[in-house]
């Protein structure tokens, strides 16, 4: 009773303020932190994407006083009645195919060798990264003069088993584009090597170990437990390749100059741009490569979702 007057005598109850909330600036920083890297982007993608779809839609021509005018969908029915595109186009597909497949398969079977526990494998694995480090330009530089006809030693170590007569390998429409794909593959397994290498790395050893006492052979082994694991790495570095091998253009414009059954789309749009001026075609060409890739990508992420969820 004496607390409770106490209590009334000391006068009345002011309730504690409630400490301000603060305001959050994180989403404002992180766009802040994004900018520089999207700028970029913007700048030399995403713009000269969208000029390029628009440029497909009209009959726009090399010259500073040209004209361009709309043509909506006229530059898409000459692609459709343009033997020279089709061609290509499926050119680009067989090159695509092939050159993925087997980098896939050499890729795999390199990474599987150097996940061993041998002596010396840092390396082979250094040697594994030579090609990546070389640019496309430098690549075919270099099989151009192994592959010359007359002193390259190709064709030099082939004579020493009999072969008198020297093989054109760029030049012969019979062997242009089998040597383009073995270039090609070569250039490429650095990147689907290491990513494969990467994915085998990570496979725990226990699951491993279990198969093998329940008495699993190194073929069960690696094929209900090593490619389960490696599922998606192999969906995604499958993609990118397609994708890359579907958009060559520098290692065979240099090697063959797209010539003898190797003109990938990307040559001939850039011949039909650069060197016939007619820029709006060029671009329609393009925005036909642009959904193919677009296709590929979904194939990519429907696949990638479906590796992922257990």
């Amino acid at each position: 009773m004496t607390a409770n007057l106490a209590a009334l005598d000391a006068g009345p109850v002011v309730p504690a303020k409630r400490p301000k909330k603060l305001k959050s600036s994180g989403s404002g920083d992180a766009w802040k932190l994004v900018l520089p890297a999207l700028l970029p982007i913007l700048l030399f993608s995403i713009l000269p994407l969208i000029r390029g779809i628009y440029l497909g839609f009209t009959d726009s021509k090399a010259g500073l006083n040209a004209t361009t005018t709309f043509n909506g969908l006229e530059n898409y029915r000459e692609i459709w009645r343009d033997d020279g595109f089709r061609e290509s186009f499926w050119i680009g597909v067989k090159w695509m195919v092939l050159v993925t497949a087997l980098q896939f398969f050499a890729s795999l079977g390199l990474a599987l060798l150097l996940n061993l526990d041998l002596k010396l494998r840092w390396i082979a694995r250094t040697l594994a990264l030579v090609p990546w480090a070389m640019p496309p330009v430098i690549v075919a530089i270099m099989w151009s003069m192994m592959l010359n006809p007359r002193q390259g030693p190709v064709n030099e170590i082939f004579g020493w088993f009999g072969l008198d007569q020297p093989i054109n390998w760029l030049g012969d429409e019979n062997w242009a584009f089998k040597v383009a794909v073995v270039v090609g593959v070569w250039s490429g397994m650095p990147q689907t090597t290491i990513t494969l290498l990467a994915g085998l790395q990570s496979v725990s050893e226990e699951l491993h170990e279990a198969a093998a006492i329940d008495g699993a052979s190194t073929f069960r082994r690696f094929m209900n437990v090593t490619l389960p694991a490696l599922r998606p790495i192999i969906v995604a570095i499958t993609t990118l390749d397609l994708i890359s091998n579907f958009n060559s253009f520098a290692l065979l414009q240099v090697l063959t100059n797209g010539e003898q059954g190797t003109r990938l789309p990307a040559l001939f749009v850039y011949r039909e741009a650069f060197r016939n001026g007619n820029w709006g075609y060029a671009a329609a060409m393009g925005n036909v490569m642009v959904v193919v890739v677009g296709v590929f990508l979904i194939m990519y992420l429907w696949g990638n979702r479906k590796a992922t969820t257990p």
